[in-house]
């Protein structure tokens, strides 16, 4: 056993609702949808329900990229409103990672990736270059360039990257859109989770370290003596760094300014949002549409 804190155990209920208010009927759509929760080391699936209504076929689709489920949703009859609903039990029983002597450099991550021959989705050298949303960055680089020496320990160096953008970027969902930059978003220095996790995957590519981008949930924790608020919880994002084979995959999350452990759940994985954006698609006739998403992760009290 490491010197990592022992994990919390968890079950989660989530409840993630997706409506959709067109502007005049809908007359046919195909939309992917990437809604249940993958396997990844330290969560369980238990169950998982998908519903669409009032009007839809789904069928499963293979991921074309990146680490996701994905559902094929087609409507062909005509519609104004769509709602999505995706219900999921899940378990997460996962080590809050802690630094420790043995861990490789950020150099040594580096040629470890380069040299690996694992060719899946889930193998580092997929994420050690720009992807279409992240594009390196000289700017951002050079921001993120003083956390990542290469001979510097990398969990320490991952989570000391982490911290500093959470402490220099000031949250604001105003900020920015879902397509906006990461050099727009920096030169704000505001943005939300989406943005920060963009940034700071630019930075570590840009050091040749292989970086993923990670979407979920995490738990929102109220304040003392205040009830949990049904739907304030959100889709989130963060990172995953690859720190060698032994460690694998460590996550960290810039907005929180905090390591990935039992309050986050890993839905999908991939090189940037595109890859694994919660629902995208083609919609026929609809004219403009709002859309409206709730997440509720609600823990389960365990009797």
């Amino acid at each position: 056993m490491s010197d990592a804190e022992f994990p919390d155990h968890m079950i989660y209920d989530i409840a993630h609702v997706t409506r959709f208010d067109y502007g005049a009927q809908v007359k046919f759509a195909r939309c992917n949808l990437r809604l249940e929760p993958i396997d990844w080391p330290g969560q369980k699936l238990q169950s998982y329900m998908l519903r669409v209504s009032p009007a839809g076929r789904t069928t499963p689709a293979r991921a074309e990229a990146g680490l996701a489920h994905v559902t094929r949703l087609t409507v062909d009859e005509p519609v104004r409103r769509l709602t999505i609903e995706s219900i999921a039990r899940i378990t997460v029983d996962r080590l809050v990672p802690t630094p420790e002597p043995g861990d490789p450099t950020l150099r040594e991550v580096a040629a470890l990736a380069r040299d690996s021959r694992d060719i899946s989705a889930a193998g580092p050298s997929s994420y050690l270059f720009p992807s279409p949303l992240i594009p390196l960055d000289r700017d951002i680089a050079a921001y993120c360039a003083p956390d990542l020496d290469p001979g510097r320990n990398a969990l320490e160096a991952g989570i000391a990257l982490a911290r500093r953008i959470q402490q220099d970027f000031e949250f604001d969902t105003a900020a920015t859109l879902v397509d906006t930059p990461p050099h727009e978003a920096f030169a704000k220095r505001r943005g939300v989770c989406q943005d920060f996790a963009q940034i700071m995957i630019t930075g570590l590519r840009a050091a040749g370290l292989p970086a993923a981008y990670a979407s979920g949930y995490i738990r929102t924790i109220p304040p003392p003596g205040q009830e949990r608020l049904v739907g304030a919880d959100a889709t989130h994002a963060w990172v995953l760094l690859w720190c060698g084979p032994e460690r694998g995959w460590v996550g960290l999350d810039p907005t929180n300014g905090i390591w990935m452990a039992s309050d986050h759940i890993v839905v999908a994985v991939g090189r940037d949002y595109a890859e694994i954006a919660p629902v995208d698609g083609v919609v026929l006739g609809s004219g403009a549409q709002e859309m409206d998403v709730s997440v509720d992760v609600a823990p389960v009290e365990e009797g």
